[in-house]
């Protein structure tokens, strides 16, 4: 008997869960108790965001606000 070739699942929907990832800076707003009303007045949230705003997300509405660049030197 010959075998079957292809995938026998092609077509079909994967409709397994898809994991949540959580980002370093939901981490940090999480450690530091923030809602999203304190993001721009948090001193400690926009010391975190300018030192790792060229490693690790950061949105870039915040970065604006706070009158960060990113990426810089590249």
């Amino acid at each position: 008997m010959a075998k079957k070739r292809g995938n026998p699942n092609w077509g079909k929907f994967d409709l397994s869960p898809v994991p949540v990832i959580v980002t370093s800076f939901e981490e940090t707003v999480k450690k530091l108790r923030l809602k999203p009303a304190d993001y721009v007045s948090s001193p400690q949230l926009k010391d975190w965001a300018r030192r790792n705003k060229d490693h690790k997300y950061v949105p870039s509405d915040l970065l604006e606000a706070w009158n960060i660049d990113g990426e810089e030197g590249f």
